[in-house]
């Protein structure tokens, strides 16, 4: 295995966006029963001022019935982005706003996630895989 990747134009380059099959909502909540229920179901959570922020399989959100969540797919940049690199949620961000996307980014510790609608999901990953491609 390689080490994580900094460079800009290298990160864009081994991006090779695949889209996950699932189905996600990002929810909160401040209550801090349903927080503890909802962490155990959660693909990542978030602290912040106004409550914990959490990532749950669509399904989930549902089940616990958190109000009219977004579908949402995830695309995983399965590039090995450093945490200390520039540039990649950048570039990812603008090429799908460009093109009316809007999008999530979360970076983990291996990888960058781009969490867009449901229904845009096949039009994002056609545009990053576009941005992948040297011609």
């Amino acid at each position: 295995m390689t080490g994580p990747v900094r460079d800009t134009a290298t990160m864009i380059a081994a991006m090779a966006p695949v889209l996950d099959t699932g189905t996600y909502a990002f929810v909160t909540t401040r209550d801090p029963e349903r927080a503890a229920a909802a962490t155990a179901r959660a693909l990542a959570t978030f602290a912040e001022e106004e409550g914990l922020s959490l990532i749950l399989p669509l399904a989930a959100a549902q089940d616990m019935a958190f109000s009219d969540p977004l579908p949402m797919a995830r695309i995983t940049l399965t590039v090995h982005s450093a945490l200390d690199g520039t540039g990649l949620t950048a570039a990812v961000a603008s090429a799908l706003a460009a093109k009316g996307i809007p999008c999530n980014m979360v970076a983990a510790f291996h990888h960058d996630h781009v969490f867009i609608p449901l229904d845009m999901a096949g039009q994002a990953l056609a545009i990053l895989r576009g941005m992948t491609d040297p011609a």
